[in-house]
């Protein structure tokens, strides 16, 4: 697929280009006129509350004349804008967003899509989900717009990594409870990753291969009785919580059809938010292994409650 074919794809025929819809961007250039070339700037649209985007980030969506947009956490902000401001941003959008499984725009279209609305002297801006540079193959698209001799600007997003977990009260590290934290996509091999229930495992895009990473982290130093959580749409209307440990994740996830997006925390952490059961929120079950290793804690532990879901207050 070509840039061309993207930009025919998203024109609405017969009609003309309405401000916030996905249409064909720029007219064509008048006869012995030089176009300057625009900019294209990386934006960051962090989880999808528009609250969360950066001041730096709203303005430049505020001057863009095109905006290329993904589907999670992008389009929930350019929506929430649209809600707050009473009617759509300026810029034109055109939809680039990918499916688990499904990427009707391969990445190279999408760097040529950039590089010809630039040339052509639009100002792009660049919509991605979380941070650009957080698993978002960022660099990739500021490579191909420098190679073209574009400027580039990146402004940063807050990355779902830590703002969904948060969103559940689970901090990523907490002072005698974890020291440190890594930060995988589900579809990568986890087995590097070291370290006990102190070490924090978040796992981006891990709905579909959970029980393999459940049964890998389990076979370390964290056990199966490790806690995890599990936040579904972060900061969306679909948003829930559910906890439980490595041994009990992947069935209890099966039970309550949990989909993406979502964000899976694995540590002790996890036994610090509210929707924790009291078998794993209990203080000697945080800091105590003798007390997270004896035969009534990994009793307890192994039959849960049904998980909590997420308040709409919280």
């Amino acid at each position: 697929m070509t840039a061309r074919d993207i930009r025919a794809a998203a024109a609405q025929p017969g009609a003309a280009a309405q401000p916030g819809t996905v249409t064909q961007p720029g007219a064509a250039a008048q006869p012995g006129t030089v176009t300057q070339p625009g900019t294209v700037t990386l934006v960051g649209a962090g989880p999808g509350d528009p609250g969360l985007l950066t001041i730096r980030g709203l303005r430049a969506l505020e001057r863009a004349d095109v905006i290329v947009a993904d589907r999670l956490g992008a389009r929930a902000v350019l929506d929430g804008l649209a809600a707050e401001r009473g009617a759509p941003l300026d810029a034109e959008v055109i939809d680039v967003g990918k499916e688990p499984g499904h990427h009707p725009v391969p990445q190279h279209a999408i760097n040529e899509l950039l590089v010809e609305l630039a040339l052509a002297g639009k100002q792009v801006v660049r919509l991605k989900g979380g941070d650009s540079y957080v698993f978002g193959r960022g660099v990739e698209e500021v490579l191909a717009c420098r190679e073209a001799g574009l400027d580039v600007e990146v402004v940063p997003g807050v990355t779902s990594a830590a703002s969904v977990p948060a969103v559940a009260g689970i901090p990523l590290t907490h002072r005698g409870v974890a020291t440190a934290f890594t930060v995988a996509t589900g579809h990568e091999q986890i087995r590097a990753i070291g370290g006990g229930r102190d070490h924090t495992v978040v796992l981006l895009m891990g709905i579909n291969t959970l029980a393999n990473a459940a049964i890998t982290l389990a076979r370390g130093e964290r056990g199966g009785d490790c806690p995890v959580a599990i936040v579904e749409d972060g900061y969306g209307p679909r948003q829930r919580v559910t906890v439980g440990t490595l041994d009990t994740i992947a069935v209890q996830a099966a039970r309550r059809g949990i989909r993406s997006p979502a964000v899976v925390v694995v540590g002790d952490v996890v036994a610090l938010s509210p929707y924790a059961p009291e078998a794993l929120s209990s203080p000697e079950a945080v800091s105590s292994p003798e007390a997270r290793s004896s035969p009534e804690a990994r009793s307890s532990l192994g039959a849960l409650p049904e998980p909590l879901q997420a308040s709409d207050s919280f």
